[in-house]
C-alpha cells in the first residue's frame, strides 16, 4: 500500500539518521521513531501544501527494504494473526484453539485440506520471537504458506515477556506498517479532541496501520473464549486506531474470511461501540516507543 506522500518524504529525509542512532532494531521501530519526529515537527494540516508525489524509488528503498524481526511471522499470513498474550490457563487456551480449529474445518468444507485461499486447520505456534535462531526448512515454509489465520503462541519465558498483556497499539506496531491519513471529519457542532492524540486526531492527521488483521487472546479470553479484534484505523471521529471489540473463537475464521476476501468492514453502523477501556489504554501508550 502506498504511504501518504508527506510522511514518505519525511521518512526519506530522517530514516537513515534515526537508524544510525538506534542500532540493532528493525524497520518498524525506525519508522515509528521518524513518525514521532514528524508529530513533533508541527506538521502542516492535510492538503495544506501537501506533496502529492512519492519520493524517488531509491529513497523509498532506504526505509522499506530493511528487515524487521516480525517479518518472518507475518510473511505467510494472508489474513490475520491470533496473538496469545495471556499464559495463565493452558486448559482455557486449548479449548479456544479447539473451537477455532472446528470453525476452520467447517468453513473449509468439512475437513478437506485447505489451500492458500482458505484457512488452515493447523494453526502454527510461534516459538522464536527475535528470529535470530530461526531454522525452518523450505518444506516447512511451504506447508505454512498462505495461512488465513496464523497463531502466535510464544513458548519460552523470554518470548512470552514480549507479548504478556500487550495493548492493541503495541501489537499493531510490532506486526503492521505505520502510515497516516486525514482524521475523519469532525461532526457538525462538535469540537476537535483535546489534548490531541495521533491515534484520533493530531493536527488533522491520524496514525494508522496496514497489514494483517490482529486478534488478541487475553485474560478475558480464558473466561469467555473470545479475542480482541483490533482496528487498523479509526472509524467515525472520536474513535481511534487500535480500537477493538470481542469475537468468539467459533466466529473468527468466518469473520476473517469475509474481511480478507469480501472486504467486509466492522463499523457498527456509525455508532461508537468499541471497547473504551482498551481505547483509553492505547491513547495512554500512543507516545511510548518500546525497544
Amino acid at each position: 500500500m502506498r504511504m501518504r506522500p508527506i510522511l514518505a518524504h519525511f521518512l526519506a529525509s530522517r530514516y537513515e539518521k534515526v537508524k544510525l542512532e538506534n542500532p540493532g532494531k528493525g524497520r518498524r521501530y525506525w519508522q515509528l521513531r521518524v513518525l514521532h519526529e514528524f508529530w513533533a515537527s508541527n506538521p502542516p494540516k492535510p492538503r495544506d501544501n501537501e506533496p502529492t508525489e512519492a519520493p524517488s524509488e531509491s529513497a523509498l528503498n532506504d526505509y522499506t527494504q530493511d528487515d524487521d524481526p516480525c517479518d518472518v511471522i507475518v510473511s505467510d499470513a494472508i489474513g490475520g494473526l491470533i496473538i496469545r498474550t495471556n499464559f495463565s490457563n493452558e486448559e482455557a487456551w486449548n479449548i479456544f484453539i479447539d473451537k477455532l480449529k472446528a470453525a476452520e474445518v467447517e468453513i473449509s468444507g468439512g475437513g478437506q485440506e485447505t489451500t492458500e485461499a482458505g484457512p488452515s486447520s493447523e494453526p502454527t505456534a510461534f516459538t522464536d520471537v527475535d528470529m535470530r535462531d530461526q531454522d525452518e526448512s523450505d518444506e516447512s515454509e511451504d506447508e505454512t504458506e498462505g495461512k488465513l489465520i496464523k497463531v502466535v503462541n510464544p513458548a519460552q519465558p523470554e518470548e512470552r515477556a514480549i507479548f504478556e498483556q500487550i495493548s492493541n497499539i503495541r501489537a499493531l506496531r510490532l506486526f503492521n506498517d505505520v502510515d497516516i491519513r486525514p482524521a475523519p471529519p469532525v461532526p457538525s457542532g462538535s469540537k476537535r479532541i483535546s489534548p490531541p492524540n495521533p491515534l484520533i486526531d493530531f493536527a488533522g492527521w491520524q496514525e494508522i496501520y496496514t497489514g494483517v488483521t490482529l486478534w488478541v487472546y487475553d485474560s478475558k479470553s480464558n473466561v469467555d473464549q473470545s479475542a480482541r479484534l483490533v482496528s487498523l484505523e479509526g472509524d467515525i471521529y472520536g474513535t481511534a486506531t487500535g480500537d477493538s471489540w470481542r469475537a468468539q473463537a467459533s466466529h473468527i475464521p468466518d469473520l476473517q474470511l469475509n474481511m480478507t476476501f469480501e472486504n467486509m468492514k466492522i463499523n457498527f453502523g456509525g455508532m461508537d461501540r468499541w471497547d473504551y477501556s482498551e481505547r483509553k489504554r492505547n491513547l495512554a501508550e500512543a507516545g511510548i516507543l518500546e525497544a
